[in-house]
């Protein structure tokens, strides 16, 4: 089986479950999950999970992202973007720049946000995009995101192309509909790309068509992001041989049963490997007990069997 993370750059006209359908084909595994809806016309980087990766989907969805939109004002329409139908329009020639700025800093922060119609987000039972589909528009709760920071990357009104980085769960297009509701004139989005997803760069992103022929030309490895490169960021501990059993088995661990001194804080998470340097799980450290407990394991039945009979061996 493949394990590792693939930085993909979505192109326009796919959709996240697109991608995923594709890898598929290319690396003939069904074990794959995506880490983040994005729309068929916005395009950008949509890290991907194969195998034991897939463990980690859940945590990389929650990380921030950073976007680059173009908001066209003085037209609203009814997916927020410029695909939808227009449901009003207005002039534009009144408002300036200053009065841009000013509003669009009005939004940096926290700010409570309406999910629209055209989203995933489910009421009752159903996703709301169907229900728009039926021509139906039901009450949607507002959500709080955050916004870290807007830069203003060009301003040809009624155009201005910015760069966004917020929370998960952010919709730029509402963001975009927002501001022009806030400046009075509508709005909506016109162009997007994600630039940034957690550590995952734009420039280091990957087309399908790159991917498939490293596939075909047996280099799909060299594309792959280790699963335990996630979590850099988390001091790397190794257990003494005679104790990784209990990591295997998910239990907790002591301070002496490493094979070498880590100093951590209390509530800290930390890298466990073997002796062989394999990466086993993440787990927090107890200080109170000098122990470690499980936070997330990465290793399958199969591995463990796999591993067991090598230490008999």
């Amino acid at each position: 089986m493949i394990n590792g993370i693939l930085n993909v750059y979505k192109e326009k006209g796919y959709t996240s479950h697109d991608v995923v359908a594709c890898l598929r084909k290319i690396t003939g595994q069904k074990k794959i999950g995506h880490t983040g809806t994005l729309d068929p016309d916005a395009e950008g980087v949509l890290p991907v999970c194969l195998g034991r990766a897939t463990k980690v989907c859940d945590m990389l969805t929650d990380r921030d992202k950073t976007y680059e939109a173009v908001l066209l004002l003085g037209k609203n329409t009814d997916t927020q973007d410029i695909s939808g139908t227009v449901t009003g329009e207005w002039e534009t020639d009144g408002v300036t720049e200053a009065q841009v700025e000013e509003c669009i800093r009005h939004f940096v922060g926290e700010y409570e946000q309406v999910p629209p119609m055209y989203s995933a987000v489910k009421v009752g039972g159903r996703k709301l995009y169907e229900l728009a589909r039926e021509g139906k528009t039901v009450e949607r709760k507002a959500r709080k995101v955050a916004i870290y920071e807007i830069r203003i990357l060009e301003m040809e009104l009624p155009r201005i192309r910015m760069e966004v980085t917020c929370s998960k769960g952010t919709y730029i297009r509402t963001l975009c509909h927002d501001i022009g509701g806030l400046l009075g004139v509508g709005g909506c989005m016109e162009h997007l790309t994600r630039i940034r997803s957690g550590r995952f760069l734009l420039s280091d992103s990957r087309k399908l068509s790159d991917v498939e022929a490293a596939s075909k030309e047996g280099r799909l490895e060299e594309l792959l992001i280790p699963l335990d490169e996630i979590f850099a960021d988390f001091k790397k501990v190794t257990l003494d041989g005679r104790y990784v059993s209990k990591a295997y088995n998910g239990n907790p661990f002591l301070r002496k049963h490493l094979r070498e001194t880590a100093e951590l804080l209390a509530g800290e998470k930390c890298r466990v490997y073997d002796t062989e340097g394999r990466f086993i799980a993440v787990y927090r450290y107890e200080e109170e007990k000098c122990r470690f407990v499980l936070e997330k394991m990465f290793f399958d039945r199969e591995q463990k069997d796999t591993i067991r009979k090598e230490l008999k061996g």
